[in-house]
């Protein structure tokens, strides 16, 4: 009998095995592309999760992680941006990339998409548990050997900042140091008044929360901006149940924020100090801080310079 070459043969049946291998609900897929991304910069992965608009779907993450000695032992912190209502996690990353070059170089960046562009949290497209997509992606980094695990930051822009607050207000991981939430203080929904809320069933955000004390948040807000005013009320454009979306006054907003956090002073009414167009208002030794943008509107992100975030950051 001629000996057989069944090398080829092999090929097809590894091939075969890896297209139909089960993955378990919740567990990291990574497709034929993402494996081969595996050694590069950037890294592709998803989270299979099911709610009522969808079964077993696969949701979508980038994991940029920066260059570095092949034998580097040092841990890296992470910062995980949550893009805006229509927008995605491709475009985000460009912005990023381009924007904030040193935090690429010194963070590990992560990109969720969310589902239909948009971020669950009164009256959006997605009716998913966002926070719990987040929290799960929080919990596989933190295994990972170059991640510092209790180094992660959350920033979100308008509807991103939007879950950065309900991540804030309801999670209990250990591992998120900081909160930034762009463009979107406190709504309505999340304070109401007297008490933090979870957003509960149906996003009926009946039940008092507790958030975690000993956290370090930052609010950006612009003082033109037409769709989340700055001194509070009804959006003139965001739909919410029963007409619209209303919103803390986002000097109020980090208030409520600080004395959670453990401050016992009065509100200030003057910055702390003023940079450029950008007015301070800092509590807690830094710890929990606001920004206000004179002469900016939504896209007051624009004036916040790459220095002044990474100190936030940092703790500096």
């Amino acid at each position: 009998m001629k000996n057989l070459n069944i090398a080829p043969l092999l090929i097809v049946l590894a091939a075969v095995l890896t297209t139909f291998s089960p993955c378990l609900h919740g567990e990291e897929i990574l497709s034929e592309e993402d494996r081969d991304e595996k050694n590069g910069e950037n890294q592709k992965f998803s989270i299979t999760r099911s709610w009522s608009q969808e079964k077993n779907y696969e949701r979508t993450y980038w994991v940029n992680v920066p260059e570095r000695d092949a034998d580097s032992q040092k841990t890296l912190p992470v910062i995980i941006f949550l893009h805006g209502n229509g927008g995605n996690a491709k475009g985000l990353q460009r912005m990023v990339r381009a924007r904030y070059p040193e935090i690429s170089r010194q963070f590990i960046t992560v990109f969720p998409e969310g589902y239909r562009e948009s971020w669950n949290i009164v009256s959006e497209r997605s009716k998913a548990d966002d926070r719990g997509f987040i929290e799960a992606i929080i919990l596989k980094l933190a295994k990972r050997a170059d991640v510092r695990m209790n180094d992660f930051s959350v920033m979100g822009i308008s509807n991103g900042a939007a879950l950065v607050n309900q991540i804030a207000i309801e999670s209990q991981l250990p591992h998120i140091r900081n909160s930034i939430a762009a463009v979107s203080p406190l709504n309505g929904f999340q304070h109401d008044g007297t008490h933090f809320k979870a957003m509960g069933k149906e996003n009926g955000y009946r039940a008092i929360a507790k958030p975690l004390s000993g956290k370090r948040l930052l609010n950006i807000s612009g003082t033109d901006d037409p769709l989340v005013p700055y001194q509070g009320g009804p959006s003139k454009a965001i739909p919410a149940k029963g007409g619209k979306l209303p919103f803390v006054n986002a000097e109020e907003s980090i208030f409520l924020w600080a004395k959670q956090m453990g401050y016992e002073g009065r509100k200030l009414t003057e910055p702390s100090r003023v940079n450029g167009k950008i007015e301070i208002f800092s509590y807690l030794d830094g710890d929990v801080v606001h920004f206000k943008v004179n002469d900016h509107g939504h896209n007051a992100t624009r004036a916040l310079g790459e220095r002044l975030l990474l100190d936030f950051l940092q703790g500096k």
